[in-house]
């Protein structure tokens, strides 16, 4: 069956591959395949070279670019380093990582992320995996679902929310979810105030943040010399560990320094401060406001 919409339409696709500057021959890594957008961009460049693509969704698998240079791998980018040594890859000239929940993730009611459609409170990036956004709304403490809300979702009545949800159970659909949350939203607020609820969930429930600790980990050893990263975050729990690791090699944002007080750190960063889209990308692809894009670079051999 046609589908009507795309899966997923690729963000901030020429700044991604301007910041990776490709080599022909190189060796790339597309970290989040998603719909395929960023990897087809890097296989209209490469002459000879080698393009890995990443995705835990299997949904994502038939998006695989039918390209003999092209090999998909199944998994959590968390395991990038270990997927690729199966194939005998040690190190890569660049890799670029989408972060974040897919176009075709949030417009799937049966996948339970998105606002606007009503879905059992599933949430799972990777359907395999046993933890739902149902199981966590059901099962866990009320000091469990303050904390969570609080630190992932930012949410200031992470309390009253946490304490209305207990009294509401069961719940099984994100209908519920919204109608026992929203008389916590601020007048005009109430949509970002639920996105805020429905992203604390969610980075539980896929263990996002941590699954991003331990790719930014894996970065210094898998770049060559002069290897590029590119991260693109959506929210600002995602950006500061990138940020905090681009610019301290550590994601709590600890600087440190060697005996002459040079700061050390495996990459160098490259934006200063995070790229964002400009208003006509926006226009045509509306997910794309939130996307912010930083880059870093491995020291040269001769420059080490």
């Amino acid at each position: 069956m046609m589908m009507t919409m795309p899966y997923h339409k690729a963000a901030l696709p020429g700044e991604s591959l301007a910041w990776l500057n490709l080599k022909p021959g190189g060796t790339y890594v597309d970290a989040t395949l998603g719909g395929g957008g960023h990897s087809r961009l890097i296989l209209e460049t490469l002459q000879g070279g080698r393009l890995y693509g990443l995705d835990q969704d299997p949904a994502a698998a038939p998006n695989a670019p039918a390209d003999e240079r092209f090999t998909l791998l199944q998994g959590n980018f968390r395991h990038l380093r270990r997927l690729l040594r199966l194939h005998g890859v040690a190190q890569v000239d660049g890799l670029l990582a989408d972060f974040g929940v897919s176009s075709h993730q949030f417009d799937a009611a049966e996948r339970g992320f998105s606002l606007r459609h009503e879905g059992p409170l599933d949430m799972r990036m990777n359907p395999d995996k046993p933890l739902t956004a149902a199981q966590l709304l059901n099962d866990y403490p009320e000091a469990e679902l303050r904390r969570i809300f609080k630190q992932y979702g930012e949410i200031s009545q992470a309390g009253r929310l946490a304490r209305m949800i207990v009294k509401a159970r069961p719940l099984e659909t994100t209908a519920q979810l919204k109608e026992t949350a929203r008389s916590l939203a601020a007048p005009q607020r109430e949509n970002r105030f639920l996105a805020q609820v429905f992203q604390a969930i969610r980075i539980v429930v896929n263990e996002e943040l941590s699954a991003i600790e331990e790719f930014l980990q894996q970065l210094p050893p898998l770049l060559k010399p002069g290897g590029r990263a590119v991260c693109l975050s959506y929210h600002s729990l995602e950006d500061r560990l990138v940020k905090n690791f681009f610019r301290y090699g550590n994601t709590e944002g600890r600087p440190q320094k060697d005996f002459y007080g040079h700061l050390q750190r495996p990459l160098e960063p490259l934006t200063r401060k995070p790229i964002f889209a400009q208003d006509q990308e926006i226009e045509a692809n509306p997910r794309a406001r939130s996307a912010r894009l930083r880059a870093a670079q491995k020291a040269r051999e001769d420059d080490q």
